[in-house]
């Protein structure tokens, strides 16, 4: 997460002084979202391996925790796409 919000700031940064690179920023935190999530999924998988019997409430916790970093990295995205449309010249 912390990564992540470096990565918009990184992103609101460049919009204002390389807006190029607006685009790019945007896609990183796409996959470093995605990349975030699997490392929460295997992380939650060695974990219930090494516990044994779960109940299925705090897997699905664990689900929902891994989720959020995808989530995150999406709305990035978004708000990437948003100042790419913004900073497209007119016609």
């Amino acid at each position: 997460m912390t990564f992540l919000t470096m990565i918009l700031l990184a992103l609101l940064l460049a919009a204002w002084k390389a807006p190029a690179w607006v685009e790019e920023f945007g896609i990183i935190a796409l996959v470093v979202g995605a990349l975030g999530f699997f490392v929460g999924f295997y992380q939650m998988a060695l974990d219930i391996s090494k516990a044994g019997n779960i109940p299925s409430a705090i897997v699905w916790s664990g689900i929902r925790v891994a989720v959020i970093t995808p989530i995150y990295g999406l709305l990035i995205y978004l708000a990437s796409l948003i100042i790419r449309i913004i900073q497209k010249p007119r016609i």
